[in-house]
């Protein structure tokens, strides 16, 4: 080897080592990581290995089955609330089945209560029970009201009683220093033969005919040495909004109405409710009217709902009875003028075949947007469980 050649490998083999040990001082030294295990082989599974819950899974197909139970639930709970709309609104409000409303089956039926004898002290009597009746709360114009009171042991056997003395006057206004004066009432044998006592209270002529509210009647009794009251309470109202004036039926899209004519003497809101027998006396239907009347001759329309007709079946001629009506007066008390009570049968009406009514539903905007709503419901459950089957 020439002189020359061997000091440009020494040379060289010098600036090596110079930029060996240069990178030495500015770069850090690099800790080689530790050797990684080898991870242990899979075990044979019957399934594709997924890294998620695999529908095969036995963890998946429970809880596969789960959900589908609980949309099978929502399903049968969505459908059974739709048919049970679908079924109580088959009929209009106006129209409805007189069972349905079985305290309104008999609206002039006396109110009864059968309570202790109170004494003057509050404290309940010996041995001795009160029962009374009075045959209306609401009362206008010229009517009057009917209170009866007997006495009866714990075994309901008639006891001796006394009116000592009953008198009648308005609850008055608690920001007023008074109410009017008190009247007299009078008590006397009903000849019923059970021992029993009535009065009649007439407010138009005895104190009250100028005046609209609530008017008590405090009887005081002695029975045996025993003292006691009651109290009938009747809400007064002097104004007669409107008189009757007969009826008239006419058979209109498949149902049948009864018009009520009357005279009217206040316009507003009215509200008039009527019953309907069968030709066998059974209770039927329940009709009521519910609107705004103008002054004058006018008719108030009760409607029995053809489909109601087709479903009970009742036997003809039908009978409308136990008419009652007021007129609403907003923002007072009391809230209501009553109409003249048409007690017991009002109108008879002519014989139908049951193909002179309509089958059809009742139909309204609020009905068919409520069944649309409980549809959908059951068209998602339904779609649910369809695509959780097997």
């Amino acid at each position: 080897m020439s002189r020359t050649l061997g000091a440009v490998i020494a040379g060289v083999a010098a600036a090596v080592l110079a930029g060996v040990l240069l990178l030495s001082e500015e770069t850090p030294a690099v800790v080689p990581a530790a050797p990684v295990a080898a991870a242990p082989a899979p075990a044979p599974a019957a399934s594709p290995v997924s890294t998620g819950a695999s529908p095969f899974t036995a963890e998946a197909q429970r809880a596969r089955e789960a959900k589908l139970a609980l949309w099978q639930g929502r399903l049968a709970r969505a459908e059974n609330t739709l048919a049970t709309y679908r079924h109580s609104t088959r009929y209009p409000h106006e129209a409805r089945p007189l069972l349905e409303h079985p305290d309104q089956v008999h609206p002039f039926n006396p109110i009864a209560d059968d309570i202790p004898l109170r004494t003057p002290g509050g404290e309940p009597g010996q041995g001795v029970r009160v029962r009374t009746t009075q045959d209306r709360v609401y009362a206008s114009g010229d009517e009057s009201v009917r209170f009866t009171v007997r006495a009866v042991d714990d075994k309901g056997q008639t006891l001796p009683l006394l009116v000592t003395r009953a008198l009648a006057g308005d609850l008055p206004d608690p920001r007023q220093v008074a109410g009017r004066s008190q009247v007299a009432v009078n008590f006397t044998d009903a000849n019923s033969g059970d021992g029993t006592l009535s009065a009649v209270l007439q407010p138009s002529t005895q104190g009250f005919a100028d005046f609209a509210g609530t008017i008590r009647v405090q009887v005081y009794l002695n029975q045996g040495g025993q003292l006691g009251n009651v109290y009938f309470d009747v809400v007064y109202q002097p104004l007669v909004p409107a008189e009757w004036a007969g009826v008239r039926e006419a058979l209109n899209n498949g149902s049948l109405d009864f018009f009520m004519k009357a005279r009217v003497a206040r316009p507003g809101r009215y509200v008039v409710s009527a019953r309907v027998d069968d030709a066998n006396g059974k209770p039927f239907a329940l009709l009521s009217f519910n609107d705004e009347v103008a002054a004058g001759a006018q008719e108030f329309r009760l409607t029995l709902f053809g489909k109601l007709v087709r479903d009970g079946a009742p036997a003809f001629p039908l009978t409308l009875r136990d008419v009652q009506g007021f007129l609403l007066v907003p923002d007072q008390f009391p809230d209501r003028a009553m109409l003249p009570r048409l007690a017991g049968v009002v109108h008879t009406s002519r014989s139908y075949a049951s193909t002179s009514f309509s089958d059809a539903e009742w139909r309204s905007e609020e009905r068919d947007r409520y069944l649309a709503e409980l549809n959908k419901d059951v068209v998602e459950a339904g779609q649910q469980v369809d695509a959780l089957k097997p």
